[in-house]
């Protein structure tokens, strides 16, 4: 392994990823940066590890400004090849590995990604899905951790990242609601910014250890986790996915002091976790989406102080958060001072303090906000009008500056944490010979925020019938729980579904969870 004293630090202001990882390695070389069952890697192999697996793929074809699509689970393997692309100045694609079929194909398609990088395992999962793409990419496949530290280590280490650190680095999609999603250009300054300004809110240290079970595609551990743990020396804890039953035994077995959420997680740790326990070491969690009562339930039932936010990709990941010791219930907390934030009329003017209207947000300083939408200059251009980005979300600010979130004015689905496109799953039920018409909305639900319910209009189907048809079409976190035959689809004169009216409409539903129970 590369000596110590050979990695490059010049003390310079942080601007790249690689800067803070290289930083790390230098004050921190022996502390703990990535953590899993079996596996304990230190902040110096790490950026060594991370230097050759560059040099690694740049003698495999990957250059600069390549789109690369990363196909990989929860394990430390996804940060270390996440940073070599960052170090080579390649844009990392990343790649939600629940989505299947057509879904799962348009991200790498849509990104133009000239290159595959995936683990071994799950591309024999997801091989029959996206083999018909591998004529005209490359494939890279490695097997585990040990694979690539193998291959790293019989090369010299690349040179340290000397790009513009607010070039295009990310591409992260998120659902829409007049299509397939759209997707999310983000440089490394916008992450390295997220993680500056995390690491002040929640006081974060050298001392931290943040365990992270939500899936490392998303924003959210990517912005709140990663980019915190490369800004602060802190351990990363890296979980294949979330237990609420294993939650609090993986915290005390690898000493966790933090996670990051989304609200359906607390809810269901809270549901699941019925008496007192605080035989563990975690103090703080951040997250959004945790109603006042779950937040109250983690901090007198577990001693976990929630951090409540507001944010999403396109906004940096975060706008507002709940500072330490200064968190207000029921709030998203106060404006990053790197953004500006204002709640807006329909036709942009200011709300008065505690008036609800749209949540605008833009930058007030440099590549802290995403680029645009990649490949679709039309959607950046008519979600920055006026030169705000109007997120869809209702909120309203009081006059102390405290952010409150009122729901989406948008069509998305939320479920679970997931954003989903209601437009998406409405073009894969109309492929099926038997609906002439279909439409999707989300319904209220305590656990998941919303569920899925979809209205058809079909002759001799069932609800067993619309499940078995979906069943390999959509990812599973994507399948409706209730079903409703109609004879129309409610429509405005323009064609536009009625998604309100539809809402409102129980009248006949079909639980399909209770159908699939019943068989």
């Amino acid at each position: 392994m590369l000596p110590a004293e050979n990695i490059r630090y010049e003390g310079c202001m942080t601007t790249s990823l690689i800067d803070n990882l290289m930083r790390q390695a230098k004050t921190h070389p022996m502390r703990s940066a990535l953590v899993s069952d079996g596996f304990d890697m230190g902040w110096h192999d790490l950026a060594d590890t991370v230097l050759r697996l560059s040099n690694v793929l740049r003698q495999m074809g990957v250059s600069s400004e390549d789109r690369v699509a990363l196909l990989c689970p929860n394990r430390p393997a996804y940060v270390m090849c996440w940073l070599a692309l960052a170090n080579l100045g390649a844009v990392a694609v990343s790649i939600n590995t629940s989505l299947v079929g057509r879904g799962l194909r348009y991200s790498i398609e849509q990104s133009k990604s000239s290159v595959i990088l995936a683990e071994k395992a799950l591309w024999g999962e997801k091989s029959g899905d996206l083999e018909e793409l591998v004529a005209d990419r490359d494939l890279i496949a490695f097997e585990d951790e040990a694979d690539l530290i193998g291959q790293a280590s019989e090369t010299e280490p690349d040179d340290h990242f000397r790009g513009r650190p607010g070039d295009p680095f990310s591409i992260i999609y998120t659902s829409g609601t007049t299509g397939f999603p759209k997707g999310v250009v983000n440089s490394q300054s916008v992450f390295v910014a997220s993680g500056r300004w995390m690491a002040e809110y929640l006081e974060i240290t050298s001392n931290d250890r943040i365990m992270v079970f939500l899936p490392l595609f998303h924003t959210n551990p990517q912005m709140y986790a990663v980019a915190s743990a490369l800004e602060t020396g802190c351990a990363l804890i890296i979980r294949p996915k979330f237990s609420a039953n294993n939650l609090f035994a993986d915290a005390r077995r690898f000493e966790a002091t933090l996670f990051t959420y989304v609200g359906t997680v607390l809810s269901m740790l809270c549901n699941r976790q019925k008496y007192p326990n605080r035989d563990h070491s975690l103090t703080r969690c951040v997250g959004g989406g945790c109603p006042s009562e779950v937040l109250d339930t983690m901090r007198d039932r577990f001693g976990i102080t929630a951090h409540e936010l507001y944010g999403m990709t396109e906004v940096g990941g975060w706008v507002t958060g709940t500072r330490t010791g200064s968190a207000r219930r029921g709030t998203c907390g106060t404006v990053r001072p790197d953004m500006d934030v204002r709640i807006a009329d329909e036709n942009d003017h200011d709300c008065a303090p505690g008036e609800r209207g749209e949540i605008l947000v833009r930058p007030a300083a440099p590549d802290v906000m995403f680029s645009g939408y990649f490949d679709n200059a039309e959607a950046s251009w008519s979600a920055s009008r006026n030169f705000w980005f109007h997120t869809g979300d209702a909120g309203s600010i009081d006059a102390e500056g405290v952010l409150s979130f009122h729901g989406r004015m948008r069509e998305i689905i939320r479920r679970g944490g997931e954003n989903i496109s209601p437009t998406e799953i409405e073009m894969v039920l109309l492929d099926h010979p038997a609906v002439t018409d279909a439409a999707c909305v989300g319904v209220p639900d305590k656990v998941w925020g919303e569920e899925i319910k979809v209205f058809l209009v079909a002759d001799g189907l069932s609800g067993s019938d619309v499940l078995s048809f979906l069943e390999g079409r959509l990812a599973p976190f994507m399948m409706p729980r209730f079903v409703q035959f109609t004879a129309t689809i409610p429509r405005t004169q323009t064609e536009k579904i009625q998604r309100d009216a539809l809402k409102k409409d129980r009248t006949n539903e079909i639980d399909l969870a209770a159908e699939v129970s019943d068989a």
